[in-house]
């Protein structure tokens, strides 16, 4: 698997896909220049008269809910729509559903509405997509003694699509093949929309490698290579001066860094019941 990763990092840097963005006005910024340092070209298109004629052109297409509102939820399924005609990837992150209502329901109208690709959560969002509450703080989730692995098989098999559970172990899974990803460091939870830079980050990936499944595991692992190496370099500092380092680190590490590095296993196929 390593040797996929390596392989597609590179691809990403050779081909530098355009990675249309409908993302949280929150880290807007910081997402693009994640993009940019990663060696895709971001485009960040919001407004419903526009988005269909970004989608396609692009590479892939990231559906980011963390700032949601009625204007900016119709923009986001006319761009999916508009991927899914055009053959251009969609990658969703339900940022904060079961938090309140209205985002459940948001998130749920995408995934009904729109053919999504990958889907990228925190335990808490993927299951409360499937309709297995747990509590919720906020946008982040709470702990949970729930099986994991078991729960992204189930939703994969449920929405039919790539299901990425991120946490302190990074689960991705088709519902057949599972793999568990053990890079990152904690003090990516310290700095506001790394989660949502890794969708987009995912996007560039799936922009270059069709099999969904290893362009998520390789964009989870090169990620999290980086965040270890800018956790390394800025270790007796703090937050800030970790998230310029870690933009620095997404511009620097390479495939040797993601060989030597990566923390990628195969957990025994599942079987869900």
């Amino acid at each position: 698997m390593l040797e996929k990763v390596a392989r597609t990092l590179e691809k990403v840097r050779e081909q530098n896909p355009l990675i249309h963005n409908i993302t949280n006005r929150v880290v807007t910024n910081f997402t693009a220049n994640g993009l940019l340092a990663l060696g895709a070209s971001p485009v960040m298109a919001h407004a419903k008269e526009e988005v269909a004629e970004m989608a396609k052109l692009a590479g892939a297409v990231v559906l980011n809910m963390g700032t949601p509102d009625e204007a900016e939820a119709e923009a986001m399924v006319i761009a999916g729509q508009s991927a899914n005609q055009h053959g251009v990837p969609v990658l969703f992150d339900p940022v904060g559903a079961g938090a309140t209502s209205y985002r459940l329901e948001l998130a749920r109208r995408i995934m009904r509405e729109v053919k999504v690709d990958i889907v990228r959560g925190n335990a808490g969002e993927i299951a409360n997509l499937i309709g297995e509450a747990q509590q919720m703080k906020g946008v982040d989730s709470t702990d949970s003694t729930q099986d994991i692995d078991q729960m992204a098989v189930k939703a994969a098999e449920q929405l039919g699509t790539i299901v990425a559970v991120t946490g302190k172990v990074d689960i991705i899974t088709d519902g057949r093949t599972v793999y568990r990803i053990e890079n990152g460091d904690p003090i990516l939870t310290k700095v506001t929309g790394t989660g949502c830079l890794l969708t987009s980050v995912m996007g560039a990936f799936a922009a270059v490698e069709r099999d969904f499944l290893t362009a998520g595991a390789a964009a989870l692992v090169s990620y999290g290579v980086a965040a270890e190496k800018a956790a390394r370099h800025t270790i007796n500092e703090g937050p800030g001066s970790f998230q310029i380092q870690f933009v620095n680190e997404l511009s620097k590490v390479t495939s040797d860094d993601v060989k030597r590095m990566g923390a990628v296993s195969e957990v025994a196929q599942a079987v869900h019941s």
